[in-house]
């Protein structure tokens, strides 16, 4: 899974050290409906699961498993993220 910044150059940074290296990479974009479970296993214990879900998050990936969340798991983290802002801007 080759992964391009917004600059359109990959970020080898921490690309290189994730599980997923190697794998087939129609294993984390499965077909509406079918099973999640062994992508999320491969990312299950990657050292950059953090830094590859961040990189999605900010990026608004729409399909896939990346840093072992679905793209819906990824939406309830943005809205909570969006959450907890607003509150902290009303409580300053």
């Amino acid at each position: 899974m080759e992964i391009r910044g917004l600059s359109g150059s990959t970020d080898e940074a921490w690309q290189g050290q994730a599980n997923c290296m190697g794998v087939d990479p129609e294993l984390f974009f499965p077909e509406r409906g079918s099973s999640t479970r062994e992508a999320k296993e491969v990312c299950r214990g990657c050292v950059v699961r953090v830094e590859c879900l961040e990189f999605a998050i900010a990026n608004g990936e729409k399909f896939g498993i990346w840093g072992g969340m679905s793209e819906r798991e990824r939406r309830r983290v943005r809205r909570a993220r969006l959450g907890q802002q607003r509150d902290a801007v009303v409580a300053s």
